[in-house]
C-alpha cells in the first residue's frame, strides 16, 4: 500500500473525504470544501465563523504562528477574530515545565495584541512525538450582509496580492534550517529573514480589514501550504472561475528569492503566510491598493478572473500557459527529506 508523503492531502483525496461529511443542520452556511477557509454559522442575527489549524512544519514560536495562522483565516471572510483554543501536544521525555510555560506566553502575546481571548483547549504529553505541536481553533463573529467568502468572485474582478511571497517559508527556513546558510548569507541576513515572523509579519487580519473598509470585496484566501500557486488553484476552485496570474518580481523580496535559491525551492509554491489574496471590482482595486499603501502595506495587481471552468494560467511575455498545480508543498518537501 502506497504512503502518502509530507502535507496536505492531494486534492482529489481531500474532495473525495470531505464528500461524505454531513451536514444536517440549517444554520450551516459554509460547511468544508477545497479553497474554503473557515465554516460559517447563522447563530440569530449574526454569523459564526470557525477555523481549526495545526502548526507542523515550525518548531519555534509555534504559540504565535498557531494563533495568527487562524486568524488569518477569520479575516478572509471579513469577519473579526474575538476567541481562541488551543490543543497542546508535547513530545514524552523532553517536555519542561519550561516548554509549557514558554508556549503559553506565546499564546498569550499574540492574542493580547489582537484583542482575542483564550477561552479553553488541551493540554497533554503525548507519545511518538519529537516536538511539540499546537492544534488552534479561532471563533469570529461578522454580520451577515458583511461575509465575504472565496464563492462570490466574478468575471473581470483584479486579483490583489499583499505584502509578498513566501513569508512563512522564509521565517522557517532562517529559524528551522539556519546551519544550512552557514557561508551564504550573512549574519544580518539570517536575522532579518528569521524576523520575517514579525516584519514583514505573518498576519493579514489588518491587509483584510482594509480591504473590506476602502472597496468591494468577492473574495479572499491567504497562501499558506503549497503557496500561492496553490492558493490561486483552491480560489478557482472554490469559486468556479478562471483565474489569470501575471507574475510580478516585486512580489518575491530579493532576500526571499535568494533563500529559495539556496534551498532550492520553488518560491511560489511554498507555505506563505503573510500574503491575502483580495479579489475585487476593477475600480476598487486602485482604492484597497492605495489604503493598504497608506498604512504600510504593499499591495500588489497581480491577474485577473474569467468565467469558465477550474483552471489558472499564467501569462508571460505574451504567452499564457497552465499554471502548474503543486501536488505538496515544498517545505514539506524539505522536511521530509530531513
Amino acid at each position: 500500500m502506497k504512503h502518502l508523503p509530507l502535507g496536505k492531502l492531494p486534492p482529489d483525496l481531500l474532495e473525495q473525504m470531505l464528500a461524505g461529511m454531513p451536514i444536517s443542520d440549517p444554520r450551516v452556511k459554509l460547511g468544508p470544501g477545497t479553497g474554503l477557509d473557515c465554516a460559517v454559522l447563522e447563530i440569530g442575527d449574526h454569523l459564526l465563523v470557525v477555523k481549526s489549524d495545526p502548526i507542523t512544519f515550525a518548531t519555534d514560536e509555534i504559540g504565535r504562528y498557531a494563533v495568527q495562522v487562524c486568524a488569518n483565516d477569520i479575516a478572509t471572510t471579513g469577519a473579526t477574530p474575538h476567541w481562541f483554543l488551543a490543543t497542546i501536544l508535547l513530545p514524552e521525555n523532553t517536555a519542561t515545565r519550561e516548554m509549557v510555560l514558554d508556549l503559553s506566553r506565546q499564546i498569550q502575546r499574540a492574542c493580547q495584541t489582537m484583542g482575542v481571548s483564550v477561552v479553553g483547549g488541551h493540554t497533554e504529553i503525548t507519545h511518538g512525538l519529537d516536538r511539540p505541536i499546537i492544534l488552534g481553533t479561532m471563533i469570529g463573529e461578522v454580520a451577515i450582509n458583511q461575509l465575504v467568502t472565496p464563492r462570490g468572485l466574478q468575471s473581470g474582478d483584479r486579483i490583489l496580492l499583499t505584502k509578498g511571497v513566501p513569508i512563512e517559508s522564509v521565517s522557517i527556513l532562517a529559524r528551522e534550517f539556519a546551519f544550512r546558510f552557514l557561508g551564504k548569507l550573512s549574519t544580518r541576513e539570517l536575522q532579518q529573514a528569521a524576523n520575517y515572523l514579525l516584519e514583514p509579519g505573518i498576519s493579514v487580519v489588518q491587509d483584510a480589514h482594509l480591504a473590506c473598509q476602502y472597496g468591494r470585496v468577492h473574495g479572499m484566501h491567504d497562501p499558506t501550504e503549497g503557496g500561492l500557486a496553490a492558493a490561486l488553484w483552491e480560489l478557482s476552485e472554490a469559486s468556479q472561475k478562471i483565474l489569470v496570474f501575471t507574475p510580478r518580481q516585486d512580489i518575491i523580496s530579493p532576500l526571499a528569492q535568494k533563500i529559495c535559491d539556496i534551498m532550492q525551492i520553488d518560491p511560489l509554491a511554498a507555505i506563505a503566510s503573510g500574503a491575502l489574496l483580495i479579489a475585487t471590482p476593477e475600480p476598487d482595486a486602485f482604492t484597497i491598493t492605495q489604503a493598504c499603501r497608506k498604512a504600510g502595506i504593499a499591495c500588489h495587481d497581480i491577474g485577473w478572473v474569467e468565467d469558465g471552468g477550474v483552471s489558472v494560467w499564467c501569462v508571460e511575455d505574451g504567452q499564457r500557459r497552465l499554471l502548474p498545480r503543486p501536488t505538496r508543498d515544498e517545505i514539506a518537501r524539505l522536511l521530509e527529506g530531513v
